[in-house]
């Protein structure tokens, strides 16, 4: 699978309060939580479907709230890139079908460059330059073509 989009940029320790504030988790509604994602960071974010984010090390630290890789998703974001994840983040992510990579590209861009993830081939492409990303296991990228964890139980039954 391979997504193309513009780049978001953000830096390290990017925590789930500023992806998603608290304030807004009483809702169960997924526009809600588009409608602020990135809110704590970037009040300017809107991006367009199929844009990427692009961050340094330990994304998605924080707590454990499966809203932040929702909000990111509902947003229109495609994929995020990142030099590393949290760990409980980088399972939420593929839990609700959030496309994940870890790579070094973060000084390779700028905010509105066009950046392209080959998720099965295991590289980025950024600025004519191709950089080697991670490569989910077979069951994760099965998790994620579902959709999700949810709709991949339905698949089984």
């Amino acid at each position: 699978m391979k997504l193309r989009g513009s780049v978001w940029k953000y830096g390290d320790n990017v925590d789930t309060d500023v992806i998603i504030p608290g304030k807004y988790l009483r809702s169960a509604d997924f526009k809600v939580f588009a409608e602020h994602a990135m809110e704590g960071i970037d009040p300017a974010f809107r991006p367009a479907a199929g844009d990427v984010i692009v961050a340094g090390r330990n994304f998605g630290c924080g707590s454990s709230r499966e809203q932040a890789p929702l909000a990111i998703k509902y947003a229109g974001i495609s994929c995020v890139i990142a030099k590393s994840f949290a760990r409980i983040f980088f399972r939420n992510a593929i839990n609700v079908g959030l496309p994940i990579v870890e790579a070094d590209v973060f000084d390779a861009v700028q905010k509105g460059d066009i950046i392209e993830v080959d998720l099965d081939g295991g590289y980025v492409t950024a600025g004519g330059a191709r950089y080697a990303s991670t490569r989910l296991p077979g069951f994760l990228q099965d998790i994620l073509d579902a959709g999700g964890l949810v709709a991949y139980r339905r698949r089984q039954r």
